[in-house]
C-alpha cells in the first residue's frame, strides 16, 4: 500500500527532475558545468551587476518605508492574532535559519581577507583593519536581512492576512489574481524549491568541510578527506531526519534555541578571552563606521575605478547569494512569524539578528586582525589564504582553552547543520505540497535525505563550486520576482489600511443614548463578571435573534445573507453573489479571560469571566457587546456595514483614479 501523500504534482515532480538533472550534470561533467556557470556569473557581474545593486537598494528603501509608515500597524494575521512563538524562540529560529553556518565559516576568514587585500587602501594597516570590518558588516548586515524580509513579509502577509497558501506565488496575487494557481505559480514555486535545495545543499557542503577540519584538528590521525566528509553528511543528515519527526514546534524550535545558546556562549568566551575592552570599543566604532558609510557602499559600483573582480567576487556574490537563499529563509521566517505586527516583524528581522551578527564579526574578526597585526600570528593569515574551513580552529590557537573552544565550535557547526537541513526540508515540503502544513512526515524525510544525497554527490564530484555559482546566477530572475513582490505588497497594504481605517474608532455612545437602557443598568453590565452560561444565553437569546432580523431585511432586498453558528460563535455574512468583492462578515465570539485580562482557553476558575467580542472579516475588533440590547446589537451591525460600504467606495474610487 502506497503511503499517504500531499503533493502539488507540477511543482513536486518538476523539482525532483530538475534537481536530479543538475546533480548528474555536476557529477559527470564537473569541470564543464563549473566553467559554464562561471561564464554565466561573469556575464551577469559585468553586464547587469548594476541591477543587483539597484534592486537591493530598492529593497532597503521599501522595507524602511513600510516599517515607519502607517502600514507597520497591520498584523500578520487577523487583528486579534497573537504571536505563535515567544521572542526568544522566534529570534533563535531567525538567527539559525538566516546565517548559522555562514558565521562559523566566515567569521574569522572574511575580516582577515579584507585586511590582507582591501579594495581601497593599503593592506595590513590600521585603515585596512577599519575598512575590513566595515565591508564585513556591509555584506552580513541589514542588506542581507532586508532581502530575506521582502520574501518573508510578502508570504506571511498574504498567507495569514488574506488566507492564501504560504507559497511564493501568493505574493503575486495582487498582480495576476487567480492565475497564481496556474503555470506561472507552479514555475515560481519550482524555482523557489531549486534555490532552497541548492542553497541548503551547498551550505551543508561547506559545513561538513568545517566539521571535518575541526575533528581532524582535535583528533590526531583522523583524515580530512572526501570519505570522512561523506560519512559525516550521512550521520548528520540522519540526525536531521530524526529531528523531522518532532516537527517545527519541538525539533527546529529546540535546536534553534540550543544553537543560539551555544553561539552566545562561544561569543562571550571570545569576548572575555580576547582583548575585551578593545573589542567593545571596536564594536561601537565598527557600527558607527558601517552606518556612516551605508549609503555610499549601497550604491558603490566602482564606476570611476573599475574593480570588477573585487565587486564581482564579494558584494555582487553576496547579493546573489542572499537572493538565491531568500525563498528558503523567507518562507521559514514567514512560517514562524504569524501574529506579529509588520513593524514588530521588520524590527525583529532587520535589527536583532544584524546586531548579533555585528557583535559576532567584531569579536572574531577584530581579535583575528589584532593577532595578525600586533602579535605576529602569520599562521592565521596563512590558514585563511590556504584553507578557510580550518581558519576558525587556527584562530582558537591564539586564545586560552583552545581545545574546549574548538569542541564547542564543532558541536555548534553540527547543530547549525541539522537545523539548516531540518528547516530546509520543512520549507521544500511546504512548497511542493501546495502549502499543506499537515503533509505526512515521510515527505519531509524524503527532502532531508535528498539534501544529504545532493551534498554528498557534489562533494565527491567536486561540483560544490559549480552549484554555488549556479545558485548565485539563478538569483537574477528571482530578483525580478522580488521587485514584483514589492509592487503587489504595496498595493495590498494600501487596500488593507483603507479597510482598517474605515472601520476603526468604534463608538457606542449614540447606541446607548438611543437604546432602552439607563446608565445605571449599563454600569451593572460593565462591572459584572459573566459566566459561560450567561454569555451563551446572551448569544442565543439576544444576539442571534438580532442577527436574524438583519438577515431577513437583506434577503427581502434580494441580497445574499447567511448565518452560521456553533457552540462558541455566531456569524452573519452579507454579500451579493454577483459581486467579486469580499463579503461583509459580522461575527460574535465567546472568549474567556482571567482577572488579569489574560485570554484563557479553558474556563476553569471562579475568577474567570467571559466576553462576547465582535469579529469582522479581517479579525477581532477587541470590544465586548455582552449586555447590549437586541436593538444595540442591530445598531452595531448597521454601523459596521456602513463602514464596510465606505471602504468599498474609497477602494473603488482609488481604482478609478489609478
Amino acid at each position: 500500500m502506497l503511503p499517504k501523500a500531499s503533493i502539488n504534482p507540477p511543482v513536486f515532480f518538476s523539482s525532483v527532475t530538475l534537481i536530479t538533472m543538475m546533480v548528474l550534470l555536476c557529477a559527470f561533467w564537473p569541470q564543464q558545468s563549473a566553467a559554464f556557470f562561471q561564464t554565466v556569473q561573469s556575464w551577469l557581474q559585468l553586464k547587469v551587476g548594476w541591477f543587483y545593486i539597484v534592486g537591493v537598494a530598492i529593497f532597503i528603501i521599501f522595507i524602511m518605508f513600510v516599517m515607519m509608515s502607517r502600514f507597520g500597524d497591520i498584523k500578520l494575521g487577523p487583528d486579534h492574532a497573537v504571536p505563535d512563538y515567544s521572542y526568544k524562540s522566534w529570534i533563535a529560529m531567525l538567527f539559525s535559519a538566516g546565517m548559522g553556518i555562514g558565521l562559523m565559516f566566515f567569521g574569522v576568514a572574511e575580516p582577515v581577507m579584507h585586511f590582507l587585500a582591501p579594495p581601497d587602501t593599503s593592506p595590513e594597516t590600521i585603515e585596512a583593519a577599519k575598512e575590513a570590518m566595515k565591508i564585513t558588516f556591509f555584506h552580513w548586515g541589514i542588506h542581507a536581512w532586508a532581502i530575506y524580509a521582502i520574501v518573508a513579509l510578502s508570504l506571511a502577509y498574504f498567507s495569514y492576512r488574506h488566507k492564501l497558501p504560504l507559497l511564493p506565488r501568493s505574493a503575486l496575487y495582487p498582480l495576476i489574481g487567480e492565475r497564481i494557481y496556474g503555470p506561472i505559480g507552479h514555475a515560481v514555486d519550482t524555482f523557489a524549491v531549486l534555490g532552497t535545495m541548492f542553497g541548503v545543499a551547498t551550505s551543508l557542503g561547506f559545513g561538513v568541510l568545517q566539521v571535518n577540519s575541526g575533528l581532524s584538528y582535535l583528533i590526531d590521525g583522523l583524515p580530512n578527506n572526501i570519505t570522512v566528509q561523506v560519512i559525516l553528511i550521512i550521520a548528520i543528515t540522519g540526525v536531521a531526519t530524526l529531528s523531522v519527526f518532532s516537527g517545527l514546534d519541538k525539533g527546529v524550535k529546540r535546536l534553534s534555541e540550543l544553537n543560539l545558546g551555544l553561539a552566545l556562549l562561544l561569543l562571550v568566551a571570545v569576548l572575555l578571552l580576547g582583548p575585551t575592552i578593545a573589542l567593545l570599543q571596536a564594536f561601537v566604532q565598527n557600527t558607527g563606521g558601517y552606518l556612516s558609510d551605508i549609503v555610499g557602499k549601497t550604491f558603490n559600483l566602482y564606476a570611476y575605478d573599475q574593480k570588477e573582480d573585487w565587486i564581482g567576487g564579494w558584494t555582487l556574490l553576496y547579493w546573489g547569494w542572499w537572493i538565491s537563499w531568500s525563498p528558503f529563509v523567507g518562507t521559514f521566517i514567514a512560517r514562524v512569524s504569524r501574529g506579529r505586527t509588520i513593524r514588530e516583524f521588520l524590527i525583529g528581522v532587520l535589527f536583532v539578528p544584524s546586531g548579533i551578527t555585528f557583535l559576532w564579526m567584531t569579536a572574531f574578526g577584530n581579535t583575528a586582525i589584532d593577532a595578525v597585526m600586533n602579535h605576529g600570528a602569520t599562521y592565521l593569515s596563512d590558514a585563511v589564504s590556504s584553507d578557510v574551513s580550518v581558519a576558525l580552529f587556527k584562530f582558537f590557537e591564539h586564545l586560552p582553552f583552545s581545545n574546549i573552544l574548538s569542541i564547542i565550535a564543532v558541536f555548534l557547526v553540527v547543530t547549525f547543520f541539522v537545523t539548516s537541513s531540518d528547516s530546509g526540508s520543512l520549507v521544500i515540503d511546504n512548497l511542493t505540497s501546495g502549502g499543506d502544513n499537515s503533509a505526512p512526515v515521510w515527505q519531509r524525510i524524503f527532502w532531508a535525505i535528498l539534501q544529504g544525497v545532493v551534498a554528498s554527490v557534489l562533494l565527491i564530484a567536486g561540483g560544490l563550486q559549480a552549484l554555488q555559482t549556479a545558485a548565485i546566477a539563478s538569483a537574477m530572475p528571482f530578483l525580478i520576482v522580488m521587485l514584483l513582490m514589492c509592487v503587489g505588497l504595496f498595493r495590498a497594504l494600501q487596500d488593507d489600511y483603507l479597510k482598517i481605517n474605515s472601520v476603526q474608532s468604534h463608538n457606542t455612545s449614540v447606541q446607548f443614548a438611543k437604546a432602552n437602557m439607563s446608565w445605571k443598568d449599563r454600569i451593572d453590565v460593565l462591572v459584572s463578571q459573566p459566566s459561560h452560561q450567561d454569555a451563551q444565553e446572551f448569544l442565543d437569546n439576544i444576539a442571534k435573534p438580532g442577527l436574524d432580523q438583519v438577515k431577513q431585511i437583506f434577503l427581502q432586498k434580494n441580497i445574499a445573507a447567511v448565518i452560521t453558528q456553533d457552540e462558541q460563535r455566531v456569524r452573519l455574512v452579507i454579500g451579493n453573489e454577483d459581486n467579486d468583492t469580499l463579503p461583509f462578515a459580522y461575527g460574535l465570539r465567546l472568549r474567556a479571560f482571567n482577572m488579569n485580562g489574560a485570554d484563557v482557553e479553558l474556563f476553569d476558575s471562579e475568577q474567570d469571566y467571559y466576553r462576547v467580542e465582535v469579529f469582522l472579516e479581517h479579525g477581532g475588533q477587541q470590544y465586548d457587546v455582552m449586555g447590549y440590547t437586541q436593538e444595540q446589537i442591530i445598531a452595531d451591525i448597521v454601523n459596521q456595514y456602513e463602514r464596510y460600504l465606505h471602504y468599498l467606495h474609497l477602494s473603488n474610487s482609488e481604482l478609478v483614479t489609478e
